[in-house]
């Protein structure tokens, strides 16, 4: 029986050994974590992660041959197959400080895998990591092998949270990178062998391990960038009285571009475009190449502009000051159908509007009052550590007060900020909040999901991204 371990029971581990124990019946999968509660977690009824579809596949499989534990070494030293999906964090002091990947964790558990295997094993990186990792922990394994043989492959995931579990059962490609000699690509075709139970073998594509580790930071880069694309393009809408959902919408029509990721909103969030790029940019400054490492800066930096432009258009349409009032925040979630809040614009908003002496009232259907704290009060690049190595938890803010209910945010609130795009928000009775805030009443529609018109009837002074303007908006300056 061919047995795999996953060190890591996180976003990534979790859900894909969860998936290849489901369609692998006869593959024993483990995955493991230093982190106590964690595993506790993916063994009761609450799994530590909220993702659609996920509870069923792990509850099919659990104790039958998907097996959570905290027992890292003894389920490392029996698998055939181990992946490495630990946390790969922005540094945030020393060489490459603000951009380069902190390896720290990828380099201990490479170093306990050699320290714990007594039989040939096949290392995967399933980590985000940078180019040339492999390499590297391929020279951890070698210096430290007692004659056992490692082959290190990359196989990196391109998840979308939300969507994980059916990205997972239906992938666009699954890709392999390993070392092109004959056990390299014995490697390869062990792994491949276990993604074809299910994924189509066009589908599986087998490249260098470079390639492999490029292509993921590429992908993101990519993604980011067409976000970045058409949040340009909403500044320059609102300045002239375009609609940017019609730009987008004709842009999208032509076949070369496409429809997907055109929808201009507060910016992106999640645990990887950001890192991804700011990754990239670091490579790429090391390999001598500054116009590309520049080029790539720059989807970044919109990003930042447009959350920043979002919170100064807030505050010069409110009398150009918060301080002291109510405002109401629905949605702190990266985006919909996920509790992931890792990057997610709404930290940044808060942040600005909390600046300017704001009350904030939050709601998010999944995310819970001590996450929403944890965020509001952590340094930049904190939360990509375990948690047991993250601050503790601070005392609670006194300007934020997390809710359960948008109806108990927006009461006696003077604006409304929509920062994820949850179902639930289009069809909330806005007349009743009307009614029962202060006015003038303001809705900032970071996601552009509500019916514009539809609420100025009811009163409200609307801002949607790249919309045309309201009346009152028109004379205030979109940047301070």
């Amino acid at each position: 029986m061919v047995k795999i371990c996953c060190i890591g029971a996180g976003y990534v581990g979790g859900p894909t050994m969860a998936v290849i124990a489901l369609k692998c019946p006869e593959i024993q999968v483990a995955v493991v974590d230093i982190s106590v509660p964690r595993i506790s977690a993916w063994n009761s009824d609450t799994l530590p992660i909220y993702e659609p579809g996920l509870d069923e596949v792990v509850k099919k499989c659990r104790g039958k041959n998907l097996f959570f534990s905290s027992d890292v070494e003894k389920h490392v030293s029996e698998a055939d197959i181990v992946f490495v999906s630990v946390n790969t964090p922005t540094k945030t002091q020393g060489l490459g400080a603000g951009k380069a990947a902190d390896l720290t964790y990828w380099e201990s558990a490479a170093r306990m895998i050699a320290d714990v295997s007594k039989s040939n094993k096949i290392v995967v990186e399933k980590s985000t990591v940078p180019v040339k990792t492999a390499e590297a922990i391929e020279k951890i394994l070698t210096h430290n092998s007692k004659g056992i043989n490692f082959q290190i492959l990359s196989n990196p995931e391109f998840l979308a949270e939300g969507t994980a579990i059916q990205d997972l059962f239906e992938p666009d490609r699954v890709l392999i990178g390993g070392r092109e000699t004959p056990e390299g690509q014995k490697a390869i075709k062990a792994l491949r062998d276990v993604y074809g139970h299910w994924v189509p073998m066009d589908r599986i594509i087998c490249t260098n391990l470079w390639s492999a580790e490029l292509s993921k930071l590429a992908a993101n880069a990519f993604l980011a960038q067409r976000i970045s694309s058409v949040n340009a393009m909403s500044a320059l809408c609102e300045a002239t009285g375009a609609d940017v959902s019609q730009v987008s919408h004709a842009v999208g029509k032509d076949t070369r571009i496409g429809p997907k990721f055109l929808n201009a909103s507060v910016g992106f969030g999640g645990s990887c475009f950001q890192k991804d790029i700011l990754n990239l940019v670091y490579i790429c400054e090391c390999n001598g190449l500054p116009e590309v490492a520049n080029y790539w800066k720059q989807v970044i930096k919109v990003n930042d502009y447009q959350k920043t432009r979002f919170v100064n258009r807030i505050v010069s349409s409110m009398f150009n000051t918060v301080s002291g009032k109510k405002i109401a925040i629905l949605g702190f979630a990266f985006k919909k159908d996920t509790g992931d809040t890792r990057e997610t614009p709404a930290i940044d908003v808060c942040k600005g509007l909390l600046g300017d002496k704001a009350m904030l009232s939050i709601y998010d259907p999944q995310v819970s009052e001590e996450q929403i704290q944890r965020d509001l009060s952590m340094n930049k690049f904190d939360w990509d550590h375990p948690v047991h190595l993250q601050p503790t938890s601070p005392s609670s803010m006194k300007q934020v007060s997390v809710v359960w209910d948008a109806y108990a945010a927006t009461k006696d609130a003077h604006g409304i900020c929509i920062l994820t795009e949850w179902d639930e928000f289009k069809t909330l009775d806005y007349q009743k909040i009307y009614d029962n805030m202060q006015k003038p009443a303001f809705v900032f529609d970071g996601r552009n999901i509500v019916d514009v018109a539809k609420l100025r009837e009811i009163g409200f002074i609307v801002y949607s991204i790249g919309k045309p303007l309201d009346e009152w908006l028109k004379d205030m300056p979109a940047v301070a």
